[in-house]
């Protein structure tokens, strides 16, 4: 049975798509059938994996969501074995109006995703940086929600409001929503600050950080404007290595989980 991660944040700039493309590559490349579903209308996801956002084809995330198209008939391979994609369009930003006359509307994207079940063992959605219905799609379909953040305290700020709406999903929607852990990104440890940050959010949730923390990486900034994952585009990069490191604790913390579900 596969496992469905949110990776949210509705504060911008904390790393939150490149941890999504990332972190599914690196699952895909341990040969873990992987599916990333970009849920943002910006489409940085779509175009990060080397897709064209602004494509005329009605083959994405907002036809799904709007009835026209079952899930299986939008999934694109990525070219990276053991990964492939559903993209986004900026009509995804519509797709939300559009959706608040249809029944049961929270309750779409984990609707469709019943057509796939069992085809991959992760599917990775990066969600809006926002809490509108397309995010509360994702956390209403989700296993569980990694949260990217960086270690300044600004985008401290708003993890009380998103830690509260994830709870109004479990209470209403999804009592099965975990959270899978707090991600650290952008973080360099020679500043006092990085690190007064991490301790911090560790006292407040002592096992919800993970072990792995992505470190300030040029590579990871660059990948992306050529269509690849860092690790196609520097697989010996450090934050390749992160993200590498990152996979391998998520399936070694699942493991348990998976053997629950049989």
């Amino acid at each position: 049975m596969e496992k469905i991660i949110a990776i949210a944040n509705q504060k911008g700039g904390v790393g939150k798509t490149t941890s999504a493309i990332n972190l599914a590559a690196s699952l895909a490349v341990l040969e873990y059938r992987t599916l990333i579903i970009d849920a943002d209308p910006q489409a940085n996801t779509t175009s990060g994996l080397n897709f064209n956002p602004d494509s005329k084809e009605k083959d994405t995330l907002y036809e799904v969501l709007i009835g026209e198209r079952k899930v299986e008939e939008v999934i694109k391979p990525t070219g990276l074995d053991h990964l492939d994609i559903i993209t986004s369009h900026i009509n995804l930003v519509g797709a939300e109006i559009e959706m608040l006359e249809i029944p049961g509307r929270e309750n779409v994207l984990r609707t469709a995703l019943t057509d796939i079940r069992g085809k991959y063992d992760y599917i990775i959605v990066d969600c809006a940086p926002s809490l509108g219905l397309i995010t509360i799609n994702a956390l209403t379909a989700a296993d569980s929600v990694i949260i990217p953040v960086q270690p300044e305290y600004f985008p401290l700020e708003g993890l009380g409001k998103l830690l509260n709406t994830i709870n109004i999903v479990r209470t209403r929607l999804n009592p099965a929503l975990t959270i899978e852990g707090f991600l650290f990104t952008m973080y360099d440890s020679r500043l006092r600050l990085h690190n007064q940050v991490v301790e911090e959010v560790k006292n407040y949730y002592p096992d919800m950080v993970f072990k792995t923390m992505v470190t300030k990486n040029v590579k990871l900034s660059e990948a992306p404007s050529y269509g690849k994952p860092a690790i196609l585009y520097d697989a010996r990069s450090a934050g390749a290595d992160n993200y590498l490191n990152l996979a391998r604790e998520i399936i070694k913390k699942n493991e348990s989980w998976q053997k629950e579900q049989r």
